[in-house]
């Protein structure tokens, strides 16, 4: 792989004893991982049913590697949410959060999806996340990657950094920042990175970095935690940008990352490439010549327990009235269970469409808010459409009536790929699964075969 000489010379200065083999491994080939979706399958049962060979990785108890070959965006399994596709390195992240049902929990960067989806297993449907990003394109994927894992308790904003301080006082338990960086660790995985690696220059990454930083204290809890992480090797970007950031902020202090400790492969923060304090040797970085995977910086914070910053309690305005005649209709006639019971919310309305705001879900008034909850489906006239995000947050036994395919059926490849399938089932509206977990919804009118299934999510060859 041809570098840029600029970076090789950094590095050359940086690693000394560890140049040559640093160097090597851009001649290896790259590592691939999944990380198993344990809102829908415990990891030993994935195991068990998996289409693909898997090992593990150390620092993330649902991660696993895989082969190049296996493809796993070509298995109806990934429509079915089962796993999201993910670079091994970029898991350490929220293991070292490590979320707890209840909490509430932001991403402050969290396009495309692979933090927030993580964070979201872990919070087993309890507790309030808020992914935020800036990029609205980019908002689109990670949409798309939280309703196809089935999450039912987050909100997803499209914000400034400092539209959401001036928000959230205190309301946050933890918060993650994966910062905009150069991208040094991307250059095996994206060839795209190391072309733009001279344009997306160090000096731009490190102020947005501090812009980004400089937001987020007041938005913490007392005894509250931030972990920061990048893709890149730059010690301006990593321990220079911690450094500095508790300077300015002398109620945070880096902490040992227990969770974690003793994996073979991962070093230490290196405070001595940056000028910094000793405590940043706390910090964990991981070099692709370590590790199998691209690399990785991760830094975990804590707030002071003693600050005197003012803890707001958010509570979530009243639902605006509206007519659920359709939807009660639809739950009573298609689903076991009421939504909005089950999965603890309030059923609240934006034009037609109708979501369930987790519990506890903070007052959204005055932010562009991308999806204020759970999408379950538009309101028409007196009738209900079902949304797909509402059928991958269920389980097969809340529906009255399922179509099962097997995951080796072209049935199911015909129900992805949006084709009318030449069947008969059940009238009305039908969960449709593949080997017992949802992909979405179909819906049978006598001898006809109405597909559901979103077209942007659609199979394609």
């Amino acid at each position: 792989m041809r570098l840029p000489e600029a970076f090789v010379n950094r590095m050359r200065r940086i690693l000394v004893n560890e140049f040559e083999d640093f160097m090597a491994s851009y001649d290896e080939a790259r590592h691939y991982g999944l990380r198993v979706n344990t809102l829908k399958v415990p990891v030993e049962d994935f195991r068990q049913i998996s289409p693909f060979s898997l090992s593990p990785v150390p620092w993330a108890h649902e991660g696993f590697y895989i082969s190049e070959e296996d493809r796993p965006a070509k298995h109806p399994y990934y429509h079915a949410g089962l796993y999201y596709i993910q670079e091994p390195s970029a898991m350490i992240t929220v293991s070292v959060l490590d979320p707890r049902p209840g909490e509430k929990i932001l991403d402050l960067c969290a396009a495309p999806g692979g933090k927030s989806t993580q964070i979201a297993a872990r919070l087993a449907g309890e507790g309030v996340l808020v992914a935020n990003d800036v990029n609205f394109e980019r908002i689109k994927g990670l949409v798309r990657n939280l309703e196809m894992f089935g999450v039912t308790n987050c909100v997803v904003l499209h914000e400034l950094p400092k539209r959401l301080a001036k928000h959230f006082s205190g309301y946050f338990d933890k918060i993650v920042i994966d910062a905009p960086c150069s991208g040094e660790g991307m250059f095996r995985k994206d060839p795209l990175a190391v072309r733009s690696w001279g344009d997306f220059s160090i000096d731009k990454c490190t102020g947005m970095q501090r812009s980004i930083l400089k937001q987020v204290p007041v938005m913490l809890k007392p005894g509250g935690r931030l972990v920061y992480s990048t893709c890149t090797f730059s010690p301006e970007e990593n321990e220079g940008m911690i450094d500095t950031f508790i300077k300015d902020n002398p109620e945070f202090e880096v902490m040992h990352i227990e969770t974690i400790e003793d994996i073979e492969g991962l070093a230490p923060g290196r405070p001595d490439w940056a000028d910094a304090g000793d405590s940043l040797d706390r910090s964990i970085r991981l070099w692709p010549h370590r590790i199998k995977g691209e690399g990785h910086f991760v830094t975990l914070l804590k707030k002071r327990e003693d600050c005197e910053d003012a803890v707001t309690e958010y509570r979530s305005p009243p639902p605006p009235v509206a007519n659920l005649e359709g939807y009660n209709d639809f739950v009573q006639d298609s689903l076991e269970i009421k939504p909005e019971e089950v999965f603890q919310g309030s059923l609240i309305q934006h034009y037609s469409k109708l979501y369930l705001a987790p519990e506890g879900a903070p007052d959204l008034r005055g932010l562009k808010v991308v999806r204020p909850g759970w999408f379950l489906g538009e309101l028409q006239k007196d009738r209900f459409k079902p949304g797909a995000p509402l059928a991958l947050g269920l389980k097969k036994e809340h529906a009255k009536r399922v179509l099962d395919f097997p995951s080796d059926s072209q049935e199911v490849i015909r129900y992805l790929k949006g084709e009318t399938l030449e069947m008969t089932g059940e009238y009305g509206w039908n969960l449709v699964c593949v080997d017992g977990f949802p992909l979405g919804w179909a819906k049978i009118l006598r001898d006809r075969f109405n597909n559901y299934y979103p077209s942007g999510w659609r199979w394609l060859d």
